[in-house]
């Protein structure tokens, strides 16, 4: 079964998406007009052909619930097309216990996602990298795992040896790292930094890496310019702990799916394949 570990979907007559209402505003991805219109599951099916399923991931609602629940309608809906989700919680809420309760009554619910950090200039604004200070977050996360829940995790390589330390006291909940770890400097030295210090998440045995949004940083990104990241992933990893993320419809921005999907496939060696395109997503995302 080939999986697409990360994508989004967005309806904007059901679900508030504040940062995609907001026109003219330019973000650390580049600029979303292009994509600022409805993005639903038959348009991705096209564009993610010879998929078999696929991994719904928050973005950015108003209401992180009410988003969760509009996927769980579109799971509903299309019984041939196997898609769970990992919604939106804040776990330094008081009031975790009940939103996870809500959440779990969902049957495509397989983990959360609250966003360490986007870029550095965004995170200066919005404080995300707070959440690691929060004892209330470490507590969060840990309820997160005794309930079997994944946390899908975004940060900058910045916060890399913060948020090991963070997750070495909640070993029991599975991470999905996004994006590779989000390695924004692409000159050869900001890459061999992020490779240094993307270890230390690496010999975590809960991390598992996503391959994905590789264009957020790189919009005239090329098969070579992602390959070192890929390869590095691969290696520090393994192929049991690497899967293939679109990040569409985001990362249509900078290609069309089957170019991105071409450079990734022509990158990962044949062996890994099975893995990297299916069955470690199958079974972090337990698809059963």
């Amino acid at each position: 079964m080939r999986i697409d570990a990360h994508h989004h979907l967005w309806d904007l007559s059901a679900v508030h998406y504040p940062w995609l209402m907001a026109r003219g505003v330019t973000r650390f991805f580049g600029d979303p007009t292009p994509i600022q219109r409805d993005y639903l599951l038959p348009e991705f099916r096209r564009d993610a052909a010879g998929f078999d399923g696929s991994v719904h991931i928050q973005v950015g609602a108003e209401d992180g619930l009410a988003e969760a629940r509009w996927i769980q309608s579109v799971a509903d809906a299309n019984p041939d097309w196997p898609m769970v989700q990992v919604a939106f919680c804040d776990l330094t809420g008081d009031d975790l216990g009940t939103r996870l309760d809500a959440l779990q009554a969902l049957p495509s619910l397989r983990g959360v996602r609250q966003i360490v950090g986007r870029a550095p200039g965004e995170d200066a604004v919005t404080g995300t990298n707070a959440l690691l200070a929060d004892p209330r977050f470490v507590a969060g996360l840990r309820e997160a795992g005794v309930r079997g829940l994944s946390f899908d995790l975004q940060l900058i390589p910045e916060l890399y040896a913060d948020m090991a330390r963070v997750l070495e006291a909640a070993p029991d909940t599975k991470v999905a790292l996004c994006h590779a770890g989000s390695p924004h400097d692409r000159t050869a030295a900001g890459i061999a930094a992020w490779a240094r210090d993307l270890r230390r998440l690496a010999d975590l045995p809960q991390v598992t890496c996503k391959l994905s949004g590789l264009g957020m940083f790189d919009h005239d990104w090329t098969t070579e310019t992602i390959r070192p990241i890929v390869e590095t992933c691969l290696d520090l990893f393994g192929p049991d702990r690497c899967m293939f993320g679109s990040n569409f419809p985001v990362d249509s921005l900078y290609s069309d799916y089957a170019t991105l999907l071409a450079a990734h496939e022509e990158i990962v060696p044949e062996e890994m394949k099975p893995q990297v395109f299916g069955g470690t997503a199958g079974a972090l995302y337990d698809f059963g």
